[in-house]
């Protein structure tokens, strides 16, 4: 069966999302992974040049692309936006479209500024709340997030509370909310990532995941029901662990995903493993989603310096769930 190519995003044009676009292709030209860009050609077009590659070329659909794929980067031209803020979100939403009608198989989404976003009036986080926004009335199979999970290094990471100030993410932890995060997370490793069993470990909250009560109450008024929960649920889960001894090499071959209550505790560890490489990927949407770990790298736009390992993982990844899921279904 031959699919429908991957739907990348162009990210903010400023950034290193163009850049990024044509050294992805350079590797994964020979590969099944074929993907194609929804944006304006203008900033693909200058990286092209910079990185002396073969201009990206204007294709009129998805099945065009993947017959070109192997020569030129193909384009799904957007008309050019005032701001590179409004381009990126014509970008993502020509990308969950082209998914939506069965053009593209998978969404792969460039940095974006959040700043610069909320400076037009974007009303979302980020990505991951916008695509869920946007895919809200899409049958889905299994619980429904949207959650945020990190992927490299051999560990994945499941937060939460994503982009969540910390106070506020430690004041609104509820039993019910690690419950439903653990369910989309058992479903999405399950359809996913064809893992018939997945196993979950959940992070405290607390030095030493409280010490009985000593350093903290959350691990016992709020971890200890949701994991009753999730047992008599038949979730195969164990915690709440001390987060400075849950992710090292014998501790990650006990689980295939930690649940973390925020941000930065489920960040560290896989950007610690694989700076390079990680991978954001979006469970609990009725479409696959995933993204480089990494921002629009303003500093260094237009050097030509970027590494696109993340992006070309997040590529490869989104391939991979797409066929996982096909085999599922």
């Amino acid at each position: 069966m031959i699919r429908a190519p991957l739907a990348l995003t162009l990210g903010d044009p400023a950034g290193v999302g163009p850049e990024l676009c044509l050294k992805a292709w350079r590797a994964l030209r020979d590969e099944d992974a074929c993907f194609v860009v929804y944006g304006d050609p203008a900033p693909l077009l200058a990286a092209a040049e910079l990185l002396d590659l073969p201009r990206p070329e204007r294709v009129s659909d998805a099945d065009e692309a993947r017959k070109v794929f192997s020569n030129f980067l193909p384009v799904i031209a957007l008309e050019a936006s005032e701001t590179e803020a409004e381009a990126a979100v014509r970008s993502i939403e020509a990308a969950v479209d082209a998914v939506r009608s069965g053009e593209a198989s998978a969404i792969v989404t460039n940095p974006v500024s959040k700043a610069r976003l909320y400076e037009i009036g974007f009303k979302f986080p980020g990505h991951t709340e916008f695509i869920a926004h946007l895919t809200e009335d899409l049958p889905m199979h299994g619980a429904r997030g949207p959650v945020m999970m990190l992927s490299g290094g051999g560990l994945r990471t499941a937060l939460v509370s994503i982009h969540t100030p910390l106070l506020t993410a430690i004041q609104t932890l509820t039993a019910e909310a690690v419950v439903k995060t653990a369910h989309v997370v058992r479903d999405a490793l399950k359809r996913d990532f064809a893992l018939a069993e997945p196993r979950l470990a959940l992070a405290g909250l607390n030095p030493h995941a409280g010490e009985n009560g000593a350093l903290g109450r959350e691990e016992i008024d709020i971890l200890a029901p949701a994991l009753d929960q999730l047992h008599g649920d038949g979730v195969d889960i164990v915690g709440p662990l001390p987060p400075d001894t849950m992710f090292h090499e014998e501790a990650r071959a006990g689980y295939d995903a930690a649940i973390c209550l925020y941000h930065d505790q489920g960040l560290i560890p896989v950007k610690t493993l694989d700076f390079h490489g990680g991978v954001n990927i979006t469970l609990g949407l009725p479409v696959i989603r995933t993204s480089p770990d990494h921002g629009t790298a303003f500093d260094i736009a237009g050097q030509g310096v970027a590494r696109p390992d993340s992006l070309i993982a997040a590529l490869r990844q989104a391939d991979l769930m797409t066929r996982n899921r096909e085999a599922a279904s």
